[in-house]
């Protein structure tokens, strides 16, 4: 086995799942959206605002494009990575896919204080994020080479079940 991508959307747990996963295999952990904020210098939020989500997606792409050139890494990704071909088709070439899916109702109650995510920054969140599953759920089922329900199960057990599966292949 060599790299791991997590994908999922936000809420899902692939910083919190991807460090303890990365620990428990030894390998170096990577999470895409901070290796672009240390790039830039700047926030997510605030790359959202001065260059919109077209170019945060162009941002992401190449991070994505160089991370997956790495060997032996566990990477989170961003929820939207699946929306570029580009993005699935570098995840899915270069590693193994774990897809940590989880529901609305636990994706609202894990981001419901965290004002950085500028996709939720507006008054109905559960209507985005619904809109969302919608488009990204079947991008996800398509790339993804291991599916781990989430919802209500902590960080160590989702662990445990992918290095349990992880040990199988």
């Amino acid at each position: 086995m060599n790299n791991v991508f997590l994908v999922g959307p936000m809420g899902a747990g692939k910083s919190t799942i991807g460090r303890l996963l990365a620990k428990e295999l030894k390998y170096p952990f990577k999470d895409s959206d901070r290796e672009i904020e240390v790039r830039t210098g700047a926030d997510i939020p605030w790359i959202f605002d001065v260059e919109g989500e077209e170019g945060f997606r162009q941002r992401e792409e190449a991070m994505i494009a160089e991370l997956v050139q790495e060997q032996g890494i566990v990477l989170a990704t961003g929820g939207g990575v699946v929306m570029r071909a580009a993005n699935r088709t570098a995840l899915a070439g270069n590693g193994l896919v774990v897809y940590l899916r989880t529901s609305v109702d636990q994706q609202l109650q894990r981001t419901a204080k965290d004002r950085q995510r500028p996709l939720l920054q507006t008054s109905d969140p559960e209507r985005v994020l619904r809109d969302l599953m919608a488009k990204r759920d079947p991008l996800y089922l398509e790339i993804a080479d291991l599916v781990i329900e989430t919802d209500q199960r902590g960080p160590k057990t989702v662990v445990n079940t992918i290095v349990a599966k992880l040990q199988e292949a």
